[in-house]
């Protein structure tokens, strides 16, 4: 098949990057994170996929506006409920530019994370297939989180420390309360 991979992050897309091309998928990566704060971080996240995908020779399309406002904006009023939003409107995103440029289906490299609810993006990810027509190719790709990290390090890459949005960034740093 013909998919386009939405890549959260160089990281994460590694062992899927490997799965899929080892299945005989013609691949091309999706670089769409709004969510991703601050902006340098974000900067940093988008040029180190950009490294990636021309070390690896996988084409790409990117997504490069920041748009902190508009993801802060649908997150703001109930942020416990955050990443339902960030999941479905990244994989709606890579859904709608699929199918503008026909691809066959989509997949999305937050299934490598064992810090990612699966259940939660392969349901939205099976809805949006239904609505833009194509298929939703999902695969638990956390059994090979050791060999992704493995490989990123001997790589090189930058490896960010939270998931990229300014509640993660907060669980991440900020001291928890002794109460």
């Amino acid at each position: 098949m013909n998919i386009l991979l939405h890549v959260c992050c160089a990281n994460c897309a590694i062992y899927p990057v490997k799965v899929l091309r080892e299945q005989n998928h013609t691949l091309t990566g999706f670089f769409f994170n709004h969510n991703i704060h601050p902006y340098q971080e974000f900067q940093r996240r988008l040029d180190t996929a950009k490294e990636y995908a021309e070390r690896v020779e996988l084409p790409m399309i990117y997504e490069e506006d920041y748009m902190l406002e508009e993801f802060l904006a649908n997150v703001a009023g109930d942020p416990q409920d955050r990443c339902d939003y960030c999941y479905h409107s990244r994989l709606e995103q890579t859904a709608r530019v699929a199918s503008e440029n026909g691809f066959e289906a989509f997949s999305t490299s937050l299934l490598y994370s064992r810090y990612q609810q699966h259940e939660t993006i392969r349901d939205s990810g099976r809805i949006l297939a239904e609505r833009y027509g194509l298929k939703f190719v999902y695969d638990d790709f956390r059994i090979g989180w050791r060999q992704g990290i493995d490989t990123s390090k001997a790589m090189g890459l930058y490896r960010q420390q939270y998931c990229g949005c300014i509640y993660s960034e907060k669980d991440r740093y900020c001291p928890k309360s002794r109460n």
